[in-house]
């Protein structure tokens, strides 16, 4: 469970296809759990680096593509026998569906959680999955 505060930083630009917006995003993980062997692990995390390419479209869709990375914490090491402080780079692909100021999006997501080999043990974990959220555009004054 997270949420997520983002800036459009550009108007629609690029050639036919590829014509979209920049955004830079910021997200917080208050609520984290990752199930593993040993027992689950709970912790917080932020990512204070996401940048997001929205596909301008005629449409009320907007599919997008991002890629981002921060940091989590956690009760129990992760994976287990590891570190307690991890990484998190990861992408998506997905589509915003716009109606007025409010917004739906859905995504397909990968992200990787690995402590950078600040410990001596450093296996690493790729995580493939869905997100879904609700939010609410809102203009600079």
């Amino acid at each position: 469970m997270g949420a997520r505060y983002g800036w459009v930083l550009t108007d629609a630009r690029g050639p036919g296809l590829l014509r979209g917006r920049f955004e830079y995003a910021v997200d917080a993980l208050p609520v984290l759990v990752a199930f593993q062997p040993g027992g689950a692990a709970y912790g917080i995390g932020f990512n204070p680096w996401v940048m997001k390419w929205n596909f301008a479209t005629p449409r009320r869709r907007s599919p997008y593509i991002e890629v981002g990375g921060g940091l989590v914490f956690t009760t129990r090491q992760v994976p287990a026998g590891a570190n307690y402080f991890n990484f998190t780079p990861g992408g998506a692909i997905g589509v915003t569906l716009v109606r007025g100021k409010y917004h739906r999006g859905i995504d397909f997501r990968y992200f990787h959680v690995s402590d950078a080999q600040i410990t001596a043990f450093h296996p690493g974990t790729d995580t493939f999955g869905f997100r879904m959220g609700v939010g609410e555009f809102v203009h600079a004054k």
